[in-house]
């Protein structure tokens, strides 16, 4: 069976939404080509998609990476979800039995995933809640940007350290499914509210972003000991030999540009 950019393209979204390509991630073309068994056109075919959707990033000199969104970046994005989301659900009539049933079954996944060992399962999951919902709701077209957007929250979840709790985030997908069964929409738009927000508000975003903060903390003033307490301390004896050529440390090697399976994160 013929390898293609869709096939690679849907690997790589899933491969996010799992936590196993993390914010940064370099994709090599010649690994990924290898891998897949196809020629470097097509994955460069299929990388090109994922720039378009915003999953990816190129560089002239660095090649194909996963983005790293920034905190302004990050605050678009959900706020984008909330707007797609609670638009579909605005506008909902009712909800017919299929879906609700398609939605319990994915809810029996999440479950078990969380019960389980599997974390990329339990991740993929919990963020393909949102896409299923838009699918049973019957907009394919906004599933589909969801799916690109809730990838960019994964990434930005992990970028951030998140703290939010996957069990409570399969309690409020339980408690939206719950109100979209009995028929309850209102109620429904209010928990995915609540649910964005609780998502958004665990990560450890700053009120304001600082471009100098990187650079304000590596040329602060060095603090010299207090007087108390380097005087009380013992003077240090030196050794009655030195070695006449101390060897220098080798410079550290950047482990993530020199093996080739960081790159591809764990998409095997």
């Amino acid at each position: 069976m013929t390898t293609t950019a869709t096939d690679i393209s849907n690997r790589i979204m899933e491969a996010v939404m799992a936590q196993k390509l993390a914010p940064g991630s370099r994709l090599g073309e010649q690994q990924l080509a290898m891998l897949f068994d196809c020629s470097r056109t097509i994955v460069r075919e299929a990388l090109t998609r994922l720039s378009t959707r915003g999953i990816v990033t190129v560089s002239a000199r660095r090649g194909w990476y996963v983005i790293e969104p920034s905190m302004d970046e990050a605050r678009e994005a959900f706020e984008a979800r909330r707007v797609i989301e609670l638009g579909l659900l605005h506008q909902l009539k009712s909800v017919d039995k299929a879906a609700v049933r398609k939605l319990k079954s994915h809810l029996q996944r999440e479950k078990a995933a969380l019960a389980g060992s599997d974390v990329g399962a339990r991740s993929f999951l919990l963020g393909d809640f949102h896409v299923c919902l838009a699918e049973c709701i019957g907009n394919t077209l906004l599933a589909d940007t969801l799916r690109d957007f809730t990838a960019r929250t994964t990434l930005i979840a992990m970028l951030y350290q998140s703290s939010h709790d996957a069990a409570q985030s399969c309690e409020d997908h339980v408690r939206i499914v719950e109100a979209l069964e009995a028929g309850d929409i209102p109620r429904a738009e209010v928990l995915m509210s609540e649910h964005i927000g609780t998502v958004q508000s665990a990560l450890r975003l700053q009120a304001s972003s600082d471009p100098l903060a990187g650079l304000r903390e590596a040329l602060a003033p060095v603090h010299k000991r207090p007087a108390a307490a380097s005087a009380g301390a013992a003077p240090r004896q030196r050794s009655p030999r030195r070695a006449s050529h101390p060897v220098s440390p080798a410079p550290a090697q950047d482990a993530s540009r020199d093996d080739p399976s960081t790159y591809l994160g764990a998409l095997l």
